[in-house]
């Protein structure tokens, strides 16, 4: 019998469910062409010709889910992206943060840490850093432990000294790492306000009270249900007109929660949680 496109479909099914159930990473939310790709790049990586066979291997094999989940996660980012976005932050929103005597921020699905350490240079370069806390949370371990460490190719620090530049920074983006050996480093200094942690938009609840949530690139990759989960999450964690921002392809024009938000920042996915009623 063929191995058809609707068996391949049941396949990838039962594997999204087999590691929920085996491991409770939930994918079972997300668009399905997207981590189809993803699990078609993966087959050849483990040398597998059908779905059935890796699920197999993740079953049985301990070190094959590690090494799946970074096929399954999205690990493609760099720092200031989407400039603009950073510079309505920067122009519209930090004067708005700057009303409170303490910050904490959450960067939602953070990857390898670009965006945390971002968002950690320009607030420092707006003089807001030492009150700030910075929650970097991913469902992916390895790149939990990489965005921690701060490290990162030295041949990517022309795009981000440029991103940086065009985002509005007023310091040089060297003032804030050190290079060595082909890598640069972060400073310590930064990551002393930041927390990272494991958390999942899928399954995973509310775990503080924030004023400003970056949750970028993310949703892309979920169900229009998983998106409302996620979306409901950060409603219920923002404080009262605390602010929440998504990636240049998202919006919240067809969500459940569209009602609840006012666009702040036109054409940045930049929005403000309304006061009660």
């Amino acid at each position: 019998m063929p191995h058809t496109r609707k068996t391949a479909d049941i396949e990838q099914q039962l594997l999204v469910e087999a590691i929920y159930r085996r491991y409770h990473y939930d994918f079972r939310g997300y668009a399905q062409a997207s981590l189809k790709r993803r699990l078609h790049t993966a087959l050849t990586h483990f040398n597998c010709k059908t779905i059935s066979q890796l699920q197999h291997l993740v079953l049985h094999e301990s070190t094959v889910f590690p090494a799946l989940l970074q096929y399954l996660t999205v690990q493609v980012s760099e720092m200031f992206r989407d400039p603009e976005y950073f510079r309505g932050l920067r122009e519209k929103v930090v004067p708005i943060l700057r009303t409170y005597p303490s910050l904490k921020i959450w960067v939602a699905g953070c990857s390898a840490g670009e965006e945390v350490y971002s968002l950690a240079i320009l607030l420092r370069e707006e003089g807001l850093l030492e009150r700030s806390l910075i929650y970097a949370t991913d469902i992916n371990a390895s790149a939990l432990q990489k965005a921690e460490a701060g490290v990162y190719d030295i041949d990517r620090v022309p795009g981000f000294t440029e991103n940086h530049a065009r985002s509005g920074g007023h310091t040089s983006l060297s003032e804030h790492y050190s290079a060595a050996y082909g890598r640069v480093v972060f400073d310590k200094s930064l990551r002393r306000h930041i927390v990272f942690s494991d958390h999942s938009l899928a399954t995973d609840s509310v775990f503080a009270e924030v004023q400003l949530i970056s949750c970028r690139n993310v949703l892309i990759y979920f169900d229009r249900q998983l998106q409302d989960r996620a979306l409901a999450l950060f409603h219920e964690s923002l404080c009262r007109r605390g602010f929440l921002g998504l990636g240049s392809k998202e919006s919240l024009r067809f969500s459940s929660h569209a009602a609840q938000f006012d666009e702040f920042v036109p054409g940045q996915r930049i929005y403000q949680k309304r006061g009660e009623a």
